[in-house]
């Protein structure tokens, strides 16, 4: 008889289908069609998760459901798999077992479509394939679904498929569910070595996270081994090679994926490794490979063959590596591999590689250098000062959750200068500026800089660092003219502190020499992971100076240099000033894809000190917008992090101010802007071009009456940007709004022509807009409708452009208060004037008359005069009563 159907849902826990949201939509869609019969296959690899794919879809499924797991020993049986199925015996005949099929699935028909699974397909028997292919044929109106797992593309069941869909490893966010469900919360830098290493494959990676105490997943930096069920399978695919085929893939696991096949053949001692090659890729140990390149078939294929080799023999294979490969890295890790025990001669060479991997940017390959380094040393003291050197370059590398790993070691070792630098560069990279500031007093006072200048010079680098951040261009300048002084100018501290002290002459007023900086740094470094540095850092001055294009040349080319070892940081700060550009000009859309960038790599690094730049431009495209809720969430992502550092604060206040401004809420705008005026002291913030605040806090003190305040405000700001070309049109809009609030129509008219003069040649769509904003509000106070008109248009041209939602309806409110773009139709019989209608209209959506006036840039009390009008008119007595009537 048939298998009963029941909820599995109600029955047991509904099966965890992890990362697999859309195959499983797809698989839900395809079975709910009542179109008729349709036949598809999934195909993945062993342990990807089909059959749990299939358990989910067969849960939610509301109709019938057969199940059958189709086995190689009853591949020979016919009708096997349908027996499985409906539980009876069935004709022998393809036609006639169709016909049970479709009696059987009409009998259980409760309106919705059948679904019928096979897993492991590639096993059924030819018999109940045809039976089922005969019948989705010839009753081509059944409501009926049936799925076909399968390891690899079967030539039977993809000759009766009408499509396949394939399964790949799952994403590193499926991973880390994973592993949550597992009870282990893993950090995403760990989430990406398990993602790398099992392939998404999440079998293989439960298997790890059952297998691997705790400890190793608190270190990001662990060689993972196999799983186990992965070292016997392979053990049975090894035993089924012979000796040479053996000896070659152990010499593949050996080498990895860098070395040739003559290599591999030398280190296999093989004259012909071609038969060695098929015997091996017969047994399943080697993936396909053009051109004569035989590599393991996947990272867990090698692990376990060098688990299966054993550590003597594996050490034996790498010193025979160390001497017939002719690369000098590879030679040197081989030979690391092959050294259990402290060896001076080799813990020397290896920390000799690693200070030149340094000084060409490589850190991420310099802390395992110098890890490696330290292991072989046997001296207690410079062991330790090789450990500490290892995470000082995982900390420029930006990995600071290794680093950070390896924090309680470093803590523990005597205090030395090295020791509170590294601390140091750690701390501020997670944004804790007194933290730095200790240590790096610390430091210094420990360090003599005439008998370790190599200390003393990577102690100022970092004091650059920390000048940078806390926006002290004077101070950074110093710093960086000792650490160049003391090191050099090819010394990794030297490079590293000339490429930021462009910017503190930026910040110091000095322009020119900044940019000559970067032009001669650009002409000494053109390679490497050192260029990054050089190339953000001219991204960024060309920012701050208007060259639009060349900072967007510059940034894209920051950020592409982080596939060719570039660092983590400057990645980051390359990202987030990418994103200001980017949002300058309009690309909101890839703005905002640079964010989610920037916040990826923030989050996989540790590092903090961006999160509130990536954050400003996501919170202001969002709430321009219209976004409220995913503004307010980037403002909150800016705000989790530690806020120690001015380079922090600034952008953070900004966000808020700019959603207040976009809010219309000028009260707040003041509110949060105005701890800005007390930090002036910061010299970054008389960098106009990179924190454009001050038109916007000027702006919202004329619109709350403060003229007097708003004109001292503003010329100290324009004294200050005199230089500056956008900075300067921002400021001109903002004396011409308050030319206009003390009525002085001319001035006013002249201070918007000058900014717009300015900014005629700029691709500064968003400053564009905002000036023809304010200038048609200006004008329209002033009776001047029909130019007021004209202005306010070409802002909602601008503002449509952008996709700027919110300021898209300030604009359509402006232009229907000025009277001269009134919607035709039908109008209630009591009129009101334009400005009357406007003012209603916001007052019905609950705004108080401070907001109306902010909203319409007008005064309070003429809000309340239009509100005593427009009750008279109307014949109520409150604002509750024309809500009422206005509904």
């Amino acid at each position: 008889m048939d298998e009963p159907h029941y909820d599995v849902a109600v029955t047991k826990p509904a099966t965890v289908c992890v990362g697999r949201d859309r195959e499983l939509a797809e698989l839900a869609r395809r079975s709910a069609a009542t179109h008729g019969a349709d036949l598809i296959a999934i195909v993945g690899a062993p342990g990807i998760g089909k059959t749990m794919l299939l358990r989910r879809l067969t849960e939610q499924h509301p109709g019938a459901v057969w199940w059958a797991q189709a086995a190689s020993w009853e591949s020979e049986m016919s009708g096997a798999v349908l027996r499985q199925l409906f539980q009876e015996d069935v004709p022998a005949d393809p036609a006639a077992a169709a016909g049970r099929i479709v009696d059987r699935i009409t009998e259980r028909a409760n309106g919705f479509p059948a679904l019928i699974v096979i897993d492991d397909a590639e096993h059924s028997d030819p018999a109940s394939l045809h039976a089922l292919a005969t019948a989705a044929r010839r009753h081509r109106d059944l409501p009926l679904l049936t799925v076909f797992a399968v390891t690899t593309r079967h030539p039977m069941v993809a000759e009766l498929v009408s499509d396949e869909l394939h399964l790949r490893g799952l994403e590193p966010a499926a991973v880390a569910e994973l592993a949550a469900l597992r009870g282990r919360v893993l950090h995403p830098a760990m989430v990406d070595v398990l993602t790398r290493h099992t392939r998404g494959n999440p079998r293989d990676a439960l298997a790890l996270l059952d297998e691997l105490p705790a400890s190793v997943w608190s270190r990001p930096a662990s060689l993972l081994p196999a799983p186990a069920h992965v070292v016997a399978e392979v053990r049975g695919q090894l035993e089924r090679c012979g000796p040479s085929s053996r000896a070659l893939v152990e010499a593949l696991a050996i080498l990895g994926e860098d070395e040739s096949l003559g290599v591999a053949a030398c280190l296999a001692d093989l004259d012909d490794p071609l038969g060695a090659i098929d015997e091996a890729a017969a047994a399943g140990l080697l993936a396909a490979s053009p051109e004569y390149q035989p590599r393991l078939r996947n990272p867990l294929t090698r692990a376990a063959v060098v688990d299966l080799m054993g550590v003597r023999a594996a050490s034996a294979a790498h010193r025979r590596a160390a001497e017939i490969t002719n690369d000098p890295v590879r030679r040197l890790r081989h030979r690391v591999a092959a050294t259990p025990l402290p060896d001076v001669e080799l813990a020397d060479d290896v920390d000799r590689l690693a200070r030149e991997r340094g000084a060409e940017g490589a850190w991420a390959e310099a802390a395992r250098l110098f890890r490696d380094a330290s292991r072989l040393t046997p001296d207690p003291l410079l062991r330790d000062d090789r450990l500490t050197r290892s995470v000082d370059a995982l900390v420029a590398a930006g990995d600071c959750i290794g680093a950070a790993a390896l924090m309680p070691a470093i803590e523990s070792l005597r205090e030395t200068a090295l020791r509170n630098a590294v601390l140091a560069y750690l701390a501020i990279l997670r944004g804790r500026a007194a933290e730095a500031e200790v240590r790096l007093g610390r430091a210094w006072n420990i360090v003599n800089a005439e008998r370790d200048p190599e200390t003393a010079a990577l102690i100022a680098q970092r004091y650059v660092l920390h000048s940078l951040v806390r926006c002290r261009g004077d101070e950074l300048v110093d710093w960086a003219d000792r650490a160049i002084s003391l090191a050099g100018d090819d010394s990794p501290a030297g490079l590293e502190a000339a490429a930021i002290r462009g910017l503190g002459l930026s910040a110091s007023g000095q322009f020119r020499k900044a940019s000559a900086a970067y032009d001669d740094l650009s002409s000494r470094i053109r390679h490497g992971a050192q260029a990054q540095r050089v190339t953000m850092g001219r991204g960024w001055l060309q920012l701050s100076q208007d060259d639009i294009d060349g900072a967007r040349s510059s940034l894209e080319g920051a950020v592409a240099m982080a596939e060719l070892g570039g660092s983590a940081r400057i990645t980051l700060w390359s990202l987030g000033w990418l994103a200001r550009v980017q949002f300058l000009t309009g690309d909101w859309d890839r703005a905002l894809h640079s964010v989610e960038r920037g916040n990826a790599l923030a989050a996989s690094s540790g590092i903090v000190l961006a999160t509130p730049l990536l954050a400003w431009t996501a919170a202001q495209v969002q709430a321009l917008r219209g976004d409220w809720e995913n503004a307010a969430a980037a403002v909150r992502a800016a705000d989790a992090a530690t806020q120690d550092y001015q380079l922090m604060q600034i952008p953070t206040l900004l966000a808020r101010g700019q959603i207040a401004e976009a809010e219309a809420d000028y009260a707040k705008v003041r509110r949060v802007l105005n701890p800005l005026t007390r930090m002036t002291s910061c010299t970054a913030l008389y960098e106009p071009g990179l924190w454009p605040w001050a038109d916007v806090l000027a702006t919202a003190l004329v619109v709350d009456g403060q003229l007097d305040t708003a004109d001292a405000f503003l010329r100290r700001h324009e004294e200050r940007a005199r230089s500056h070309r956008s900075a300067t049109a921002r400021l001109r809009a903002a004396r011409g709004r308050l030319f206009g609030a003390r009525g002085d129509l001319p001035a006013s008219r002249r201070a918007f022509d000058e900014a717009l003069t300015l900014l005629d040649g700029l691709p500064l769509r968003y400053d564009l807009a905002r000036v023809n904003f304010g200038y048609g509000q200006t004008l329209r106070r002033a009776g001047k409708r029909r130019e007021a008109d004209a202005m306010i248009s070409t802002a909602r041209e601008l503002y449509v452009s952008l996709g700027a939602q919110t300021f898209v309806q300030r604009c359509e409110r402006e232009l229907k208060a000025g009277g001269l773009h009134q919607p035709r139709g039908p109008r209630a019989h009591v009129e009101l004037t334009p400005q009357e209608e406007a003012v209603t209209s916001l007052v019905a959506q609950g705004l108080s008359n401070r907001e109306v006036a902010a909203e319409l840039y007008v005064s309070p009390k003429t809000v309340q005069y239009h509100l005593t009008r427009i009750y008279a008119k109307l014949g109520v007595r409150s604002r509750a009563e024309l809500n009422a009537l206005r509904r």
